[in-house]
């Protein structure tokens, strides 16, 4: 049975809101695809979604991650030692999911941004969900190709870096739906925006190759956008980014940006 938090965006693709984070699960019969897994602490709150939709966890077929932040593959590695699942993302991600090396905001970036609203609570948040716990994916694997993978809703990858290196979206052409993980979202508790946005500027690695990846995403056909933050998207892709990039020059200029 499913409760509010797990919502059937199209057929058989469900969006998920975990404590702060969504995840996607896109079922074909007693099979699915998981995109994201939530932080650490969503762990059960992630198993019990996949319960609600009819999908024991040892049948998942693969989880996609749109990048390696804790907050989007908190429970990726339990998923694949317990079950043996793959777990697939952009090359590019793979050493950041091992981590081999971090890249997200630091503890001086949110201190620095302490004073802007939502911030601080949103710290604590991330903290008492495990978002600087040690939890790497020992074996990710990259997509055997750039094209249809061959799993649950045939989804295509779409690299989008700059919130990561190697962060990648997913459309799903035959539902008409887009999982745009952090490279698109529709709120954020440090943003007081609605809408089709960016993250606020300090959390993205690279926010002008974040900017340039829009042009990925609106080029695909989709209705609907699945974003890592805030509610479903019920735009097409180019409306969705050209308000993304309204909102993101009207920042820029409000920050004095050249």
């Amino acid at each position: 049975m499913l409760n509010d938090d797990v919502v059937e965006v199209g057929s058989g693709v469900y969006l998920v809101a975990g404590s702060s984070t969504n995840w996607v699960i896109v079922k074909d019969g007693d099979t699915a695809t998981l995109v994201d897994t939530g932080y650490p602490r969503d762990r059960e709150r992630l198993l019990a979604s996949l319960t609600a939709v009819g999908v024991a966890p040892g049948a998942l077929a693969a989880v996609l991650i749109t990048h390696a932040h804790n907050d989007h593959m908190g429970a990726a590695e339990h998923l694949r030692r317990a079950h043996g699942t793959r777990v697939l993302m952009h090359r590019a991600e793979l050493a950041h999911a091992r981590r081999e090396f971090l890249h997200q905001v630091s503890v001086g970036q949110v201190l620095a941004n302490g004073w802007r609203p939502g911030v601080l609570p949103w710290a604590v948040h991330a903290l008492r969900a495990g978002g600087t716990a040690h939890i790497p994916v020992v074996e990710p694997q990259p997509f055997p190709g750039e094209d249809v993978l061959d799993v649950p809703g045939h989804p295509v990858p779409v690299p989008t870096p700059g919130h990561t290196d190697g962060h990648c979206a997913y459309h799903l052409p035959d539902a008409g739906i887009l999982i745009t993980g952090d490279a698109l979202v529709s709120g954020h508790p440090t943003s007081r925006r609605r809408g089709p946005q960016l993250l606020p500027r300090m959390f993205h690695r690279d926010r002008g190759r974040a900017l340039d990846s829009l042009t990925a995403l609106e080029e695909l056909t989709a209705e609907v956008l699945l974003p890592g933050h805030g509610p479903a998207v019920h735009l097409n892709a180019v409306a969705a980014v050209a308000h993304a990039r309204d909102l993101a020059a009207r920042e820029d200029r409000s920050a004095g940006a050249p």
